[in-house]
Parts: structure tokens; C-alpha cells; sequence
């Protein structure tokens, strides 16, 4: 059925259809979701902003890092997330594995960066994975760390002549906004070129929030130098395509503890009145001619402010009134019954806010089972091993060990005579943090030991994940066994006195721990 005189079908209008004008431009303009919508008391009320992501990450961020940190210091539940982020993030330290496909090129590796280890850092106050810990605080806290390469001279007595410098980030200034030459610009401190490719990180002389000797100061210190990008590692959590700087993680729930902290200061200030022993006296009217105290009857006396004060109360004392006086006492009101379930509900967003549960970052495990537990804290680990591999360990641990390998063969400490050729060969590392602790020891094991079995994974890979090297583990069991068998003895817990389905051979359970015997004879007969 097409319309006549043209090649197309016939319109909606000469096929009965009528839709009025206004009706359908106002179908057109009304917001498919509600949540673009203007019109509504909500809708108007829901003031947004439309900043990239730079600016909205830098607007107000040295007042916003400020606040985050009073809070940590203050607040016992802001320091608490922190803390809990911090310890399960980095725990005892992430550990390099070298990959290089030589063993003795790995195995030096490993010995020079433990002699290292304890040299890494520029104030001799922390090892290594002590600068993990204040690096992932600072991270954490101010939303973003740097790491500056300090290269030592060849006769400072280090293991390898290089050391690591922490700083914060209020020494890459975030007002530091220019045109470069050759088409790049500074965004909030960091220098791009005309390939939009880090070149270099305008640092601060000297901390904005400390002071010189004079306790002044100094007119040169807010001068900035330009680092070479080669030498900084800047570790921050991108929230947004082409962001520059970071933010800290405590910034959705600042107001909420802030304010939920004086609230508690309230009723702790109000509960600590409720505890005081007031009472009041109740006089009659006055009687003209009265001269004396009208409970003790004695003469009025005066304090040096001019007031007289009532008899007080000591424990087991039984005050006599006079005729038509009366003694009440105060009855402030208490915490409420509402108190526990609104600080329950408040710590619950806090919590969610920083990506924990609440059971966590309080250690209220009321009414929660073993199961739910272990679903929480699945949970909690994946978000921290996100962390952990996406951020901390690409941008921090994978930085540095390129850093450390470089200065190693380039001062000779570690013998590499093809390194110009094979360098990547020298730079694979496998990071491994600290393992989990076992939820329930006997299952986790078995499953593991079961999993292993089956070949569902290796020995390895279940030794890395406890944290643990596997070179070393097998090293240490290859030890332990050579000295059971020079010693002559054998224990159950050797896998070699186990049989193919994982029990204990017979012979081994019925031997006793020493050398076995020379005597010999059948079943039946006894000893």
C-alpha cells in the first residue's frame, strides 16, 4: 500500500494516525531517566558540576588534604580506615621474585637486593618495605605519592649506589599551570610535551607547611625545580580518563565523620553531666529578720566572690532541713535507646564509602557467621588486590626495581655482560604480596592440597600465594630432608614416606624416630 504519485509508504496522517504537535514535543523533551530530569523538587534541587577531570580533582585539594589528614589524626574511625587499608595493602612488605631466565643470574639478583633492602632509603629511617608502609599511609590519606631516584656516588658504601626518597604530594604544587615550549604545558605541576607524554615534575624546594632554621619562611622556597620523569614515580589512583593528580580515599565521607565525631562528642559531654550528683534546694519565702544559715542556724558565711554556698553533701551524710524545704535532684535524660543503631548505620556508609566492611573497621562481628564472614572478607581482598596489582605494584614496586636493576649493572654490583642486549630479561619480576591468613586452617590447607592434586594449580603458585618463595621453600625442604636423613630419622610429614594416595606408609608409622632395627623376622611373630 503506497501512497499515490511517490515510491514510499503512506504517511501515519493518511493512514488515520494523529499525534497533536505539543503532545509529541513534549514526549521528545521529557528525560528518560529520571535522574536527568530538572523539573521536581529533587530534580531542582540537585546541583552538579560539569568539571573535567583535573579540575574537579584539584579544586580545593590542598583544603581537602588538609582535612583528611586532621581527621586522620583525630578521629579514631578515620585512622582506623587508614590503617586497616595501609596493613592490608602492604602487610610485612611486596616482595620481588626475579624471572630472568638464568638461576644464577636470579640467584644473584636475590642476594644483592637483600644487602640492598636495608639501604633503600634516603633517611636511613625505614628499609624498603618500611617505605612501602609510609608510601601506601600517604597514598591512602593525600590521594597520591611521590618517589624521586637519588643516585649515590660509586664510594658511599652502599650495596648498590642508589637510594629511594619518598615526598608528599604538597611538593608537586597543583597551582602550577603553563605553556612550555615546543607545544607541551604543565598541568598542576607535572610537565607534558607535545605528545601528551610525561617529561618532568616541578617540585618544591622545600615542604609549603614547614619552616627553615629561622622559623621563617624562606623567599626561594616555594621556587620550583624541574625532576626529570625518569627519576619520579608518582602513585595515585586515576578516577577518570586523563586525570593528572589524586584524591584522598577519605574524601566522599569527610563531612559525615566530621560531623557524626561531634555528635558523638555530644553525647559523650551530655553522659558525663548525667553523672554528676546535682541537687538543688528548694527554700520557702523568705522570712524578714532571718540572719543566719537556715540549716545550720549559724552566721552566713560568704565566699571572696560574695556568694554563700549550701551545705554539700558528703557520701553517708543525713542533712536536716528546715520546716518547709524541700531537696530535688537532677534527672538528666541519657544516651537514648536510638544512639547504638544511628552510630551503627552512620560507621555502615563510612565504611562503604571507603570500600570495607563495616565489621572491619569496627570489629563488631555480632550476629555474623563463619560464612558471612568469609563472603566479607573475599570481598574485601579483591578490592585490595586491585589495588595492590593495578596500582601499587605497577606504578611503585615496577618502577623501582627498574630503577634498582639499572644502577646495579650500570655500577658493576651485579655482573650482566649482555644487559645492553637483554635488558628485559633482567627487568622480569614477579611481585608477590603477603599472603592471606587462613579463615579456617584445616579446610583452606586441604583444598589447597587437593587443588594441587588435581592439577587444578601448582606448588608453586600456591606457595606465592602465601607470599612465599618456592625456590627457597624447596630449598629449605631439600635442607631439612638431608639433614633427617644424615641424622636417620623420618618423619610423617616427608613426602617421601607417604604413598601414592597421600597416607603413611606402613613402615614408616610402625618405625620408631631413630635408625631402623637389624632385626628382621614374619608378622605373626612379637618382639
Amino acid at each position: 500500500m503506497k501512497r499515490a504519485g511517490s515510491g514510499s509508504y503512506p504517511s501515519l496522517a493518511q493512514r488515520g494516525f494523529v499525534l497533536p504537535t505539543r503532545l509529541a514535543a513534549g514526549r521528545l523533551k521529557a528525560s528518560a531517566y529520571e535522574a536527568a530530569g530538572a523539573s521536581g523538587a529533587r530534580g531542582r534541587s540537585w546541583q552538579t558540576s560539569r568539571a573535567g577531570p583535573n579540575a574537579a580533582a584539584v579544586q580545593n585539594l590542598p583544603l581537602l588534604r588538609s582535612r583528611a589528614r586532621d581527621a586522620i589524626r583525630n578521629d579514631p574511625w578515620a585512622k582506623t580506615a587508614i590503617s586497616r587499608l595501609v596493613s592490608n595493602t602492604i602487610g610485612t612488605g611486596i616482595q620481588p621474585h626475579p624471572q630472568h631466565p638464568d638461576p644464577a643470574i636470579r640467584r644473584q639478583q636475590k642476594e644483592l637486593w637483600d644487602d640492598w633492602v636495608g639501604e633503600s632509603d634516603c633517611d636511613g629511617l625505614l628499609d624498603f618495605y618500611g617505605q612501602q608502609t609510609l608510601a601506601a599511609r600517604a597514598f591512602f590519606g593525600d590521594g597520591e605519592v611521590l618517589l624521586r631516584r637519588r643516585m649515590r656516588r660509586p664510594d658511599a658504601a652502599l650495596a648498590v649506589p642508589m637510594q629511594v626518597q619518598v615526598l608528599e604530594a604538597d611538593m608537586l604544587p597543583v597551582e602550577k599551570n603553563e605553556l612550555t615550549q615546543g607545544g607541551g604545558e604543565i598541568v598542576n605541576g607535572v610537565e607534558f610535551d607535545a605528545d601528551d607524554q610525561r617529561v618532568a615534575y616541578h617540585l618544591l624546594r622545600r615542604h609549603p607547611g614547614e619552616y627553615n632554621r629561622a622559623n621563617l619562611v624562606s623567599s626561594g622556597s616555594m621556587l620550583t625545580t624541574p625532576v626529570a620523569a625518569d627519576d619520579i614515580a608518582h602513585v595515585f589512583q586515576p578516577l577518570r580518563a586523563g586525570q593528572v593528580r589524586g584524591v584522598p580515599e577519605l574524601s566522599t565521607v569527610l563531612l559525615r565523620l566530621h560531623s557524626l565525631d561531634n555528635f558523638d562528642d555530644a553525647v559523650l559531654f551530655r553522659q558525663e553531666i548525667s553523672n554528676l550528683f546535682a541537687g538543688f534546694l528548694v527554700k520557702p519565702n523568705a522570712e524578714p529578720g532571718l540572719l543566719g544559715d537556715p540549716v545550720t542556724g549559724e552566721g552566713l558565711e560568704f565566699d571572696s566572690d560574695g556568694f554563700s554556698p549550701v551545705v554539700s553533701l558528703e557520701p553517708g551524710t543525713v542533712q536536716e532541713l528546715a520546716p518547709g524545704e524541700d531537696m530535688r535532684f537532677a534527672t538528666p535524660p541519657g544516651a537514648g535507646a536510638d544512639y547504638g543503631p544511628f552510630m551503627r548505620q552512620q560507621l555502615m556508609a563510612a565504611a562503604a564509602s571507603v570500600g570495607m566492611p563495616y565489621e572491619i573497621l569496627t570489629g563488631d562481628l555480632r550476629e555474623v557467621s563463619d560464612r558471612v564472614l568469609r563472603v566479607l572478607l573475599n570481598e574485601f581482598r579483591r578490592s585490595v588486590e586491585q589495588v595492590q596489582w593495578n596500582i601499587f605494584i605497577h606504578q611503585y614496586c615496577r618502577r623501582v626495581w627498574a630503577w634498582w636493576v639499572d644502577a646495579s649493572v650500570l655500577s658493576g654490583a651485579m655482573d650482566a655482560p649482555d644487559f645492553h642486549l637483554t635488558r628485559r630479561e633482567y627487568l622480569r619480576v614477579r611481585w608477590v604480596p603477603q599472603g592471606w591468613p587462613y579463615i579456617h586452617p584445616v579446610q583452606d590447607v586441604n583444598a589447597q592440597k587437593l587443588a594441587i592434586r588435581s592439577g587444578l594449580t601448582s606448588r608453586s603458585a600456591s606457595i606465592l600465594r602465601q607470599g612465599e618463595d618456592p625456590e627457597q621453600v624447596d630449598q629449605e625442604n631439600a635442607a631439612d630432608n638431608a639433614r633427617a636423613d644424615a641424622l636417620g630419622l623420618r618423619y610423617d610429614t616427608d613426602p617421601r614416606s607417604r604413598d601414592i594416595a597421600g597416607d603413611v606408609a606402613g613402615d614408616v608409622a610402625s618405625e620408631p624416630a631413630t635408625a631402623p632395627s637389624s632385626k628382621t623376622g614374619t608378622a605373626d611373630e612379637k618382639p
